[in-house]
């Protein structure tokens, strides 16, 4: 299995994504600028509280001096700016949060829509597994970025300022040569952000691959148990594991080294420069106990937000790598085909005409070569030929999930093309040889929550196509639930569920994918009296596998290697001797069937 690798992240790359991030704020500005009001409140009150203590150690504990009223004072208003900071530290950490989750919700909803869009091409390419950790993983991930980063980030700011603000009270030549502490904070930034980019960016890369790797054996374990395929799984799945392991850990390593350690060591020598210069000037003067403490004090303030930046740094890299795969998921222009669009484009009778069709998957090598064949109204055409023979492609494009250039598809005389998507969806529909279950209820499934198809209308599609004795013998008949894809229910069972979903849409043109494959003999015989009645009044193109299941057809094609090498009615391909009379004569010998 391989992942796309993405180009690294430069410094101008991880710019660019994080403007993108920060566009999600917009809708946000009234609540943002609240939670900065409550931020700085926040921090005012942190910086106070040392100089409230500077000034009871100099005024009060110092000269040994305590006025009750003014002990009391000051002691009241510590106490009280403290309360003040608790309160308003828990409004403005709320505020933030309500933010992201808000801007996480909305991200997840343009990234899932973006994915409800893209073209069949675009699935065709990119694992499953992939596709869930960017909905999924990488949205969590960008997540905890504006939950934490950007509150941690401000909040630094903000004490950085304030901070330096009350050090400049206390002493302005002190405070002037800290400032050599800015360049040294934005360097170790700066390598930082230079490095961590590749690692984290290979980190989300192998967890996507996990991801992909376990969809894939979910989505085939019964594949995977009957052909013994367990213990090869678990070595590929072991391979990726120990891929992801080591990334992280070097990713570790280099945190361990430049993050908490480096910022640290220059606390800790910022803390003795400090020292030492109160106690040189202590020589040639007196040095106030309280400046010492207040100056201290606030110093280390001054490095818990810088720490903290550095510690959610890693958090930040992630974010942007994560961001940069949504936004390539976003920016995908592999959507499904755009219509050109004819006013008041209907579909009234269901007349199917291919002019002179070429399709290519991969743009390479042809799948279909000049296909041309025309379904009148109420007629039935039936695809029959070989494994890859071109028939479930023809459908592919009738139904639009693909795009084609040569040539055209006609419905009623007008191109494909300029039929609104809900006027070709609405009244084509599509039975496949295996039919997908949604969660929910047999109802849901038959309707699929269309409104305007009423639980009379669910009874009666399934009256018709024989699916209703079966339903009215499950403890909840209608209301049975429907657990993923449907595995309760049989393959026969599924199938008559999908017929009745598609009559109760009464769609104008059928498109059926062998829809009698996985029925048993006897169900298959009770349903092709219905199938007889749903094709009645409506264009039914029709891929056959088994051939006693389309003798009745308007008209045959036989496909072979993406052309029509032979069409007519049942009879007259058995005349011809050709193709499908050697079809014929394997199946009705005992053998297997065709396709």
């Amino acid at each position: 299995m391989t992942i796309e690798k993405q180009p690294k992240l430069t410094a101008k790359d991880q710019w660019i994504v994080l403007k993108r991030l920060l566009r999600y704020t917009i809708p946000h500005k009234m609540s943002i600028t609240i939670a900065h009001v409550l931020l700085v409140l926040t921090i005012t009150g942190t910086i106070i509280g040392p100089l409230i203590i500077q000034r009871f150690i100099d005024d009060y504990l110092t000269p040994m001096h305590f006025p009750k009223s003014g002990v009391i004072g000051i002691f009241s208003l510590y106490v009280g700016i403290q309360i003040f900071i608790v309160i308003v530290s828990y409004f403005q950490l709320l505020r933030f949060q309500d933010i992201a989750l808000k801007i996480i919700q909305q991200m997840r909803i343009d990234v899932f829509t973006k994915v409800q869009g893209l073209g069949m091409t675009y699935f065709d390419k990119v694992p499953t597994g992939s596709i869930v950790s960017r909905v999924t993983n990488d949205t969590e991930s960008i997540k905890e970025m504006f939950v934490s980063v950007i509150v941690t980030f401000l909040q630094a700011v903000f004490m950085l300022v304030g901070v330096y603000i009350a050090l400049f009270s206390l002493d302005i030549k002190l405070t002037l040569m800290s400032l050599i502490l800015l360049p040294i904070f934005v360097a170790i930034i700066s390598v930082y952000r230079y490095y961590s980019a590749d690692f984290y960016q290979d980190i989300r890369e192998r967890l996507s691959q996990l991801n992909a790797k376990i969809a894939e054996s979910l989505s085939g374990m019964g594949m995977i148990q009957a052909f013994r395929q367990e213990q090869r799984l678990e070595v590929e799945f072991d391979d990726i594991n120990e891929l992801h392991y080591k990334a992280g850990m070097r990713n570790i390593k280099f945190d361990g080294i430049l993050l908490s350690p480096a910022i640290d060591l220059l606390y800790m020598f910022a803390l003795v420069f400090a020292l030492g210069y109160f106690g040189f000037s202590s020589l040639n003067g007196v040095v106030e106990v309280g400046v010492l403490f207040a100056f201290t004090t606030l110093l280390s303030r001054l490095f818990q937000p810088i720490q903290q930046v550095m510690q959610r740094l890693s958090i930040f890299q992630q974010a942007l790598v994560s961001a940069s795969r949504v936004f390539k998921l976003m920016d995908d222009v592999q959507m499904e085909p755009k219509q050109s669009l004819q006013e008041d484009a209907k579909i009234e009778n269901g007349k199917i005409e291919f002019r002179n069709v070429t399709f290519s998957y991969d743009g390479q090598t042809d799948v279909l070569k000049n296909i041309s064949f025309t379904a009148n109204e109420g007629e039935t055409v039936a695809l029959v030929g070989h494994t890859g023979s071109g028939k479930s492609s023809i459908i592919n494009l009738l139904m639009r999930f693909y795009e084609y250039e040569d040539g055209d598809i006609l419905i009623d005389g007008v191109s494909l093309k300029a039929y609104p998507k809900e006027e070709l969806r609405e009244k084509m529909g599509l039975v496949l040889q295996d039919p997908f279950m949604f969660y929910g209820d047999i109802a849901s499934n038959i309707r699929l929550h269309n409104a305007s198809i009423h639980d009379k209308t669910v009874r009666e599609a399934a009256e018709f196509v024989n699916a209703h004795e079966f339903i009215e013998k499950l403890p909840n008949q209608y209301a049975q639930r429907v657990t993923e894809r449907g595995a309760t229910f049989s393959s026969g069972q599924r199938q008559l569920i999908a017929f009745a979903r598609t009559i109760a849409a009464n769609p104008k043109i059928l498109v059926l994918d062998e829809a009698t494959a996985n029925i048993d003999t006897e169900t298959e015989v009770a349903i092709q009296a219905s199938l007889e009645k749903m094709r009645k009044g409506r264009t039914t193109i029709a891929i056959a596998h088994r051939l006693s299941t389309i003798q009745d057809a308007e008209l045959i094609l036989v496909l072979h290697r993406g052309e029509i090498v032979e069409r007519g009615t049942h009879q007259e391909l058995l005349a011809q001797k050709g193709l499908y009379h050697m079809m014929y004569e394997l199946q009705n010998s005992g053998g297997e069937e065709v396709g």
